[in-house]
C-alpha cells in the first residue's frame, strides 16, 4: 500500500504542537490569517486586475450573464457535493490528531472514491436539468445547451472538494494558499484573450476552462501529498456512507446558500434586466466576496483545528473567542478604508458605468463586521457535526436574506438590497449568540466586547461621512478614521502577541554589525 507522503510524526509530537497552539493561539491564529491575508491580497490584485478587463470587454450585461451562470452552476454543485469538503476534512482531522497513518491513508481512499461518485452524478444532474435551469433562471429555453455544457464545472468543482479537504486536513496550508493564487493567475490569462476575442460567446468554455485549472492546480498538490490510486472496493463505499449521511443536511444547506444567490440574480434578471443583475453582482463581489476572502483562514486553518477539540468546555469556547478577536481586530481598520475609499476603488477596479452600484457597496461593508463575529460562532456547528443545527441555522439565514435583500431593492433599489444584506446579517449574528450559548454553552468574552465598543462606531461613523460632499473635509474625517482603527487594533494586537518582538529581534539581525 503507497501511504501518504507525510512527514515523520507521532502522537507525542501532535500533542507538543496542540500545547503550542493553545499557549500561543493568538500569535498562531495572526501568524496564519497573514500567511493567507497575503497570498489573498495578491489574489484579490490580480482577480481586480481581471474583472477591470472583462468587466471593460463585457460590460454590466456580460458580468450579469456571468454571474447567472455561475450562480446557477454553484447551486448544482452545492446539491450534488453531500457537504464532502466538510465533512471530508473531518474525517480525515481525527485520524490526523491521532496520529493514525493507516487511518489517513483509509480515509483519503474513502474521500476519493465518494468524491468521483458525486462528481458523476452532480454532472447527470446539471445535464437533466439544464431545460428548467434555463427557464427559471432566464425565462425562457434559449440557455439549455449552455447549461449542459456547463455540466462539466459541477463534477470538477467537486473533485477539487475533495482535494482541498485532503490539503487542509493534513495541514498543508501555504500550498494550498500558493493553489489559490495560481488559479487567481489561471484565471486571468484563460479569460481575458477568450473575452477579448469571442465577447459573451466565450463565457461558457472560459468558465469550464476555469474549473478545470482549478481542479489540476489541487489534485496536483494533494496527489503529491497521497498519490492517487485506483480503489473502489465496496469496503470504501460502506465506510463513507456515514460522511454522506452526514453530508444530506449540507445537501440542503449549500442549496439555501446557492439557492440565495440564485433566486435573488435570478429575480433580479425577471424584472428589471442583466445589466442591473451586473451591477448587483458588482456590488457583491467589491464586498462580500473580496473583503470575505480575508476570511479564508479560517476555513483552511481554524476549522481544522476547532474540529481537533473533542470536548465543549474552556479549551472550545476559548479557541473560538480568540478567533473572534484577531479577525474582528485584523479586518476592521480594512473595513474603515474600503468605505472611505470606494468611490476611487469602484471606477478604478471596474468602470464608470459601475458607479450607480457604489451606495451599495458602502453600506454593505458594515456588514462585514458582524460577519466577522459570526463566521467563528457558525462553524462550531460545522466542527461538532451537528448537521440538524447547520441546516436550521443555513435555513433561518437564507430566508432572511432573500426576503430583506428582495424587499430592499424594491423599496430603495440597489441601496435597498445592500440595507437588506446589512440588517441580515445584524439579525442573524444576534441569532447565533443565544442560538450558540443554549446549544453549546458558547458566550463572546468581555475583551470581544470591549473591540466591538471601539471599533464598530468608527466604522458607522466612516460611512456617515460618505454624506459629505465637501472633498476636503470628507478626505480629512475619513483618513483621520482610518488612522485611529488602525492604531487601535495594532496596539491590541502587539500586546496579545509575540510576534511583534519577533519581527523587531529579526529586522535587528538583519542591520550591519560594526566592530568596536
Amino acid at each position: 500500500m503507497r501511504k501518504c507522503k507525510i512527514k515523520k510524526f507521532n502522537v507525542r509530537f501532535i500533542r507538543e504542537m496542540s500545547k503550542k497552539e493553545r499557549t500561543d493561539s493568538y500569535s498562531h491564529i495572526l501568524k496564519y490569517t497573514g500567511l493567507f491575508g497575503g497570498v489573498q491580497a495578491l489574489s484579490i490584485g490580480v482577480a481586480l486586475v481581471r474583472n477591470k478587463l472583462v468587466s471593460l470587454i463585457l460590460g454590466p450585461g456580460g458580468m450579469g450573464l456571468v454571474s447567472l451562470f455561475n450562480s446557477t452552476v454553484s447551486l448544482v454543485s452545492d446539491a450534488s457535493s453531500f457537504g464532502i469538503g466538510i465533512s471530508a476534512v473531518q474525517k480525515i482531522s481525527k485520524a490526523y490528531d491521532d496520529g493514525d497513518t493507516d487511518g489517513i491513508v483509509h480515509s483519503v481512499s474513502t474521500i476519493r472514491y465518494w468524491s468521483s461518485i458525486l462528481a458523476l452524478l452532480g454532472t447527470m444532474l446539471c445535464i437533466i436539468l439544464s431545460p428548467f435551469l434555463s427557464w427559471f433562471t432566464f425565462s425562457w429555453n434559449g440557455h439549455t445547451l449552455h447549461f449542459i455544457c456547463l455540466s462539466p464545472i459541477v463534477g470538477l468543482t467537486i473533485l477539487s472538494l475533495g482535494e482541498t479537504a485532503i490539503i487542509k486536513a493534513l495541514r498543508k496550508l501555504r500550498r494550498l494558499a500558493m493553489v489559490s493564487f495560481y488559479n487567481i493567475v489561471g484565471a486571468l490569462i484563460v479569460s481575458v484573450p477568450i473575452y477579448y476575442f469571442w465577447g459573451t460567446k466565450g463565457i461558457v468554455p472560459t468558465l469550464v476552462l476555469m474549473s478545470l485549472i482549478q481542479f489540476l492546480l489541487t489534485a496536483h498538490v494533494s496527489y503529491s501529498l497521497c498519490p492517487f490510486r485506483w480503489n473502489f472496493s465496496r469496503a470504501l463505499f460502506h465506510d463513507g456512507l456515514g460522511m454522506i449521511k452526514l453530508g444530506m443536511a449540507f445537501v440542503v444547506a449549500g442549496i439555501f446558500t446557492s439557492g440565495t444567490d440564485f433566486l435573488i440574480r435570478s429575480y433580479i434578471n425577471n424584472v428589471v434586466g442583466l445589466d442591473m443583475v451586473g451591477l448587483y453582482n458588482a456590488g457583491i463581489m467589491m464586498t462580500l466576496t473580496y473583503v470575505g476572502m480575508v476570511f479564508s483562514a479560517m476555513d483552511t486553518d481554524y476549522f481544522p483545528r476547532l474540529s481537533g477539540i473533542k470536548n465543549l468546555g474552556v479549551t472550545f469556547n476559548t479557541t473560538v473567542n480568540r478567533q473572534i478577536e484577531m479577525m474582528f481586530l485584523l479586518v476592521s481598520p480594512m473595513l474603515v478604508a474600503f468605505i472611505i475609499f470606494l468611490p476611487v476603488i469602484l471606477p478604478l477596479l471596474y468602470s464608470g458605468k459601475f458607479l450607480p452600484v457604489l451606495g451599495m457597496s458602502q453600506v454593505v461593508v458594515l456588514a462585514m463586521y458582524f460577519r466577522a463575529l459570526e463566521i467563528p460562532i457558525e462553524y462550531i456547528t460545522l466542527a461538532r457535526g451537528d448537521s440538524k443545527s447547520y441546516l436550521l441555522i443555513q435555513g433561518i439565514y437564507a430566508i432572511l436574506f432573500v426576503g430583506l435583500v428582495i424587499l430592499g431593492f424594491n423599496c430603495l433599489g440597489l441601496v435597498g438590497a445592500g440595507v437588506g444584506v446589512t440588517s441580515t446579517t445584524v439579525i442573524y449574528f444576534v441569532f447565533m449568540l443565544f442560538f450558540a450559548r443554549s446549544r453549546y454553552g458558547f458566550h463572546l468574552s468581555s475583551s470581544v466586547g470591549v473591540y466591538i465598543a471601539v471599533q464598530l462606531p468608527l466604522g458607522l461613523l466612516a460611512y456617515a461621512v460618505t454624506f459629505i460632499h465637501n472633498p476636503l473635509v470628507y478626505w480629512s474625517l475619513g483618513l483621520v478614521l482610518s488612522a485611529v482603527s488602525t492604531a487601535i487594533s495594532l496596539n491590541i494586537i502587539r500586546k496579545r502577541t509575540n510576534l511583534w518582538d519577533k519581527f523587531r529581534e529579526r529586522f535587528k539581525s538583519k542591520l550591519p554589525k560594526h566592530g568596536k
